[in-house]
């Protein structure tokens, strides 16, 4: 089928068509001017949905829906195959799956300003309802997608099934952990960090394409393609809708702010601008989100009605540099209160906002180990300086923070360290009598650390130092939860393998939090 070719009349159609979404398919430019075909050199086009469809951020009346055009996903030029010119992409959402009771419906163009990325944000949709959504471009249908909104606020709603993940090294191994969580429908995805992996390596399972550790736009951009194109990640992202947030390989590897690792790197402010550029091209963001050179907006809240308010935080964009030269150790400069793993103006944010709170939950979803974690077996300590460890007057404020404002019931979720725990938070880590004051759950990874085994080698000296660590596993999986007003479940879900596809899933540990008495109790 030839290419449309945009002219006023389409726009305008598109316009009023979509006059309950905003399109945030186009970013500024940068680098050198992409050449845009006109309609006489228009080509025609094969199935560009080769990178499938998501939906993310959703609210009460409103949700992000997502798709990015490619007819050949690992193009060197990061472009996707794509001619040099804009298409209309039509989208529409419904109550059912057969798409018969389209409720709303539009158009955006997709440009190669952007790698024809689609961003559009459908609102006048009802609260706590299921949807189901799709895109069309040039007679090309896409998958049909499923989405959600959230509860109306003040209201509890049904309870929810939320799931979420770390850690997706497509080099590492089979997503099939994404696939065994499509398969349970849950209503609410969390992925917290390390969505994909800049270098070049990994088990060896599958090639990264690149072959080499990225640094461009456009390496980026084919990175994300690449791991966009797999289908367990595909079902994932169309079975529900996603809440994203980073950690450091979508950049490179234990960053911290401004400043690379190893520090002294050239390019690296560039490279920082190109990573955040490729991220937001690739996820189910709002238009907030859109980077604006070397930053990029990414701290926010998902309120869940009054059952669960998730306040979401970015660890890696306003961090002071990791201290002791990154090594685990217990040296003074962990513990300077003037350093931060949030920066100033997110945890005042963090803060304000969990006092404002009214939810039975409030969740933290962020990327790194939150609670004390002391490698060293007897009374010497060693702690990671990647972690909250390595900003302990950090995490003291915060802790302090929410029992000042009276937070019953919070719950920390993480990723970034392939194991699973399950963790008591103490008022004071220092002293393990002190109140537990909340719970923090970690993922171990999708595939990162290969097929592992269920005790690592150093476990059981691990949960000697640490009595607080209630559960540690070394198998790759993720965790599942069901939100109640009176509980919370976490099931802990691992596969046996990743070296292959295909693995089956089963529950390694199940733990409860009752409302209003803080800490684990394994089920």
């Amino acid at each position: 089928m030839p290419v449309t070719p945009i002219t006023r009349r389409t726009l305008l159609a598109a316009t009023a068509a979509g006059a309950t979404a905003v399109a945030a398919g186009s970013l500024p430019a940068s680098g050198s001017p992409v050449p845009v075909e006109s309609a006489g050199t228009a080509q025609q086009l094969t199935d560009p949905f080769t990178l499938g469809i998501a939906s993310g951020d959703p609210d009460y009346q409103s949700v992000v829906l997502w798709t990015r055009l490619a007819l050949d996903p690992l193009a060197a030029d990061g472009m996707g195959g794509m001619p040099s010119r804009r298409y209309v992409v039509q989208w529409q959402i419904a109550l059912d799956p057969q798409l018969r009771q389209v409720v709303r419906a539009g158009a955006v163009t997709a440009g190669p300003e952007s790698a024809h990325a689609v961003h559009v944000e459908v609102g006048g949709l009802l609260p706590g309802r299921e949807y189901f959504y799709r895109f069309r471009c040039e007679g090309h249908l896409s998958e049909v997608g499923r989405t959600l909104t959230t509860p109306l606020p003040g209201t509890y709603g049904s309870p929810l099934h939320m799931s979420f993940v770390s850690c997706s090294n497509y080099s590492g191994g089979y997503f099939t952990a994404y696939r065994r969580m499509a398969e349970e429908h849950p209503s609410l995805i969390l992925h917290l960090g390390d969505y994909i992996y800049e270098g070049p390596g990994g088990t060896g399972a599958r090639a990264h394409s690149p072959a080499q550790e990225i640094w461009t736009l456009a390496d980026y951009r084919v990175r994300h393609a690449q791991y966009r194109t797999d289908p367990d990640l595909q079902a994932a992202h169309s079975i529900a809708p996603w809440v994203v947030v980073w950690d450091d390989h979508e950049l490179e590897n234990n960053y911290a702010d401004e400043i690379p690792s190893p520090a002294g790197q050239a390019g690296f402010l560039e490279r920082r601008a190109a990573a955040y550029r490729a991220y937001y091209e690739s996820m189910p963001l709002r238009r907030s989100s859109i980077p604006s050179g070397i930053d990029l907006q990414l701290y926010r809240r998902i309120k869940w009605g009054r059952l669960a308010e998730f306040h979401m935080l970015d660890t890696r964009q306003y961090r002071s540099d990791q201290a002791c030269n990154d090594t685990a150790s217990d040296c003074p400069a962990a513990f300077d209160p003037a350093r931060s793993i949030t920066g100033p103006e997110q945890e005042q944010w963090l803060l304000d906002g969990l006092g404002r709170s009214y939810a039975t939950w409030d969740v933290l979803g962020q990327q790194v180990f939150f609670a004390a974690r002391d490698f060293t077996t007897g009374p010497a300590v060693s702690y990671s300086m990647d972690a909250w460890d390595g900003y302990a007057a950090s995490r003291q404020r915060i802790l302090d923070g929410m029992r000042e404002r009276g937070v019953t019931n919070p719950v920390v979720l993480t990723g970034d360290v392939h194991r699973h725990y399950a963790n008591d938070l103490k008022a004071d880590f220092r002293d393990p009598d002190s109140a537990t004051v909340g719970v923090e759950l970690v993922t171990t990874s999708i595939t990162s650390g290969g097929d592992g085994q269920d005790m690592p080698a150093n476990g059981p000296q691990l949960l000697a130092e640490n009595p607080h660590i209630k559960l540690l596993n070394n198998q790759r999986g993720y965790v599942s939860t069901r939100l109640t007003r009176d509980s919370l479940r976490a099931d802990f879900k691992v596969l046996p393998y990743v070296s292959t596809p295909g693995a089956p899933v089963s529950t390694r540990a199940t733990f409860v939090v009752e409302a209003g008495s803080p800490g684990l109790h394994q089920d």
